[in-house]
This record gives C-alpha cells, sequence and structure tokens, in this order.
C-alpha cells in the first residue's frame, strides 16, 4: 500500500529478501512510506525523495560468507541523477559503500554511535556518511558525529530550505 502524499514513481522502492542461513537484506536504518510483501521471502520497502536509507546484504555459500555489504543512499528525487545499486529501484545517490565484514562491522559500529547519542541515523548530516566512506577507504577511524555538528546540519537544512 502506498502512503497517500506519495505518487509511486517519484519513491526509491528496496526489494528486502530473507532466506534463513542463506540470504539476507534488510534496512539498517530508514523511514519506509509504503510496504508490499511478496511471498514469505521477499518485500519491498518504499522510500520518499531525499531519504537517507542504510541497506545491508548478506549472502553465504557452502563456505561461509561470500558477500557483507552496507550502501547507505539518499533516495533521489524525480529527473535527478543516481547510481545504480542492486535491488534498488530505481537507485540512490551513494553517500557510503562498504564491503567486507570487518569494514561493514565499523559501520554498522559508526550508525550505532549516532544513535547512542539520542540522534535518529537517517536524520544525520549525509555528508557524516560521506565522511565515514572515504576514512574506512584511507583506513583510517571515522570522527564520530556529535549533538554539535547535527545542530549545525540542522540550521544548513533551514537556511538551503
Amino acid at each position: 500500500m502506498i502512503a497517500p502524499r506519495f505518487h509511486q514513481e517519484t519513491l526509491t522502492h528496496i526489494e528486502l529478501i530473507w532466506v534463513e542461513q542463506r540470504i539476507e537484506h534488510w534496512i539498517r536504518f530508514g523511514r519506509d512510506v509504503a510496504e508490499q510483501i511478496l511471498d514469505r521471502r521477499r518485500r519491498i520497502l518504499s522510500f520518499a525523495p531525499d531519504s537517507v536509507v542504510a541497506y545491508v546484504r548478506w549472502a553465504s555459500g557452502d563456505f561461509g560468507t561470500i558477500i557483507s555489504r552496507i550502501d547507505i543512499l539518499r533516495t533521489v528525487r524525480r529527473g535527478e541523477g543516481f547510481s545504480s545499486v542492486p535491488y534498488v529501484r530505481p537507485g540512490g545517490e551513494i553517500l557510503l559503500r562498504v564491503s567486507g565484514w570487518p569494514r561493514v562491522e565499523r559501520v554498522l559500529q559508526a550508525i550505532d554511535t549516532v544513535e547512542r547519542i539520542g540522534i535518529d541515523a537517517a536524520d544525520a548530516c549525509p555528508d557524516y556518511w560521506r565522511h565515514v566512506h572515504n576514512r574506512l577507504a584511507a583506513g583510517e577511524t571515522p570522527r564520530p558525529y556529535s549533538r554539535e555538528k547535527h545542530r549545525a546540519w540542522l540550521l544548513r537544512k533551514k537556511i538551503d530550505a
């Protein structure tokens, strides 16, 4: 069911999959506006434009984990450019893209740190997720998000509106 204030074509749709001990795709954070259940193992969550979403994908084979990935995306508005991401239609602006369990775990810890200070990770400044991506790519530890940085982000958003 699509939320009445959003038109289907303006939404970003992310397919979630769960096959016990084989494939798991889930949302770590983000506010969906609609859900469509396809079957026991698959559903599609839809997100409004300009939403920030963390999408985790994990899969294992006969000999252990074969995919461990997290993407933090900003959903796009109609007409905006975007990057393709598997299982995400149409795609999104990639703020962070990490693969390999040690790095995925570090991103999950960064998300936990944001939430521990009482801020929903979906509301954190998109630049922070770019910072986390860049620091991890350089083999460095990301700087923690703070209430002061969040306040500055909220003021910047107010000025841009």
